[in-house]
Formats: C-alpha cells, sequence, structure tokens
C-alpha cells in the first residue's frame, strides 16, 4: 500500500471562537484515521481484545501550517516513517491537506504494543506485523534498532 488517505468532515463544534479549527482536533482526526486503517485491515477492538495487545503512544505531536475554517475541504493521510524490525516501535506521520494540497498541519506520534493482562511493553502477534509489513511508508523511512538496556 503505498498511500492511505481519508476525507475530514468538519463540524460547528471543531470551531473555536476565533472560527478555525480546534488545536485538539487535529489530535482527534489523526487517531481516527489510525483506528480507521487498523479496523479496515481486520485489526477491531475486539481482534485486538482476542490478541490482548493495545496501541499505546508515547508521544504526539502537531506542527500548524495553515489556519482551516469550517468551509474547508480536508484530507488526512498516514504514513509510518521509522519501526523496529518486529513492529514494536513505530512513528507515524499524518498530513492534514486542504483541498488545494496545501499542508494544513502534520501530527506525528511514537506507538508501542502493550500486552493488555501484563500491562507491559511488548512485540505484536505476526498477524499484527504482517499487517503493518503492507502500511504506507514516508519517503524517509527507516528501521529502527532498539537501545538495549543495560
Amino acid at each position: 500500500m503505498n498511500n492511505y488517505t481519508l476525507p475530514i468532515t468538519l463540524r460547528w463544534a471543531d470551531i473555536d471562537a476565533n472560527r478555525h479549527l480546534r488545536h485538539s482536533v487535529y489530535y482527534d482526526f489523526a487517531a481516527a484515521m489510525r483506528m480507521t486503517l487498523l479496523v479496515e485491515h481486520g485489526l477491531t477492538s475486539e481482534k485486538l481484545g482476542e490478541l490482548q495487545v493495545g496501541p499505546i503512544l508515547f508521544r504526539e505531536e502537531a506542527i500548524f501550517k495553515r489556519e482551516v475554517r469550517l468551509e474547508d475541504n480536508l484530507t488526512i493521510d498516514v504514513k509510518v516513517v521509522k519501526s523496529t524490525h518486529d513492529f514494536s516501535r513505530l512513528s507515524f506521520r499524518h498530513q492534514i491537506m486542504k483541498s488545494d494540497s496545501t499542508v494544513a498541519a502534520i501530527i506525528s506520534v511514537d506507538v508501542a504494543w502493550i500486552d493488555l493482562i501484563k500491562r507491559k511493553l511488548t512485540i505484536p502477534p505476526d498477524m499484527v506485523r504482517a499487517i503493518f509489513e503492507g502500511f504506507p511508508k514516508s519517503d524517509d523511512f527507516e528501521w529502527i534498532v532498539p537501545a538495549k538496556k543495560q
């Protein structure tokens, strides 16, 4: 898969007193995009429960580039920017774009997997790793080697 993009529907409740998109809504759009991508590949909340794993965030950052107003037509994409070879740690980058291809915001997140029973970080099951192997990767994608614990 080379690209994964979804349209965004803006709601009146997404707009702040300055008549532009509230800052926290960008993060909500990115989270919804990631979960939609997981669900479309079979990683529903039920399936994740069966596998006893779940994604967790370590970092979430937005860079706001252009103002977004209620009337703007937007899309959001997602790409994997870096990952360990076992996909236990990943970084995603989202771009929120206006209809004229202007980048309105860039949201970056660092993600890991947690064992829902042990409440500890874990390596995801083979099914999860196979799905992530096919996810769209950025042009600057890199494999990372985790630091060894001392």
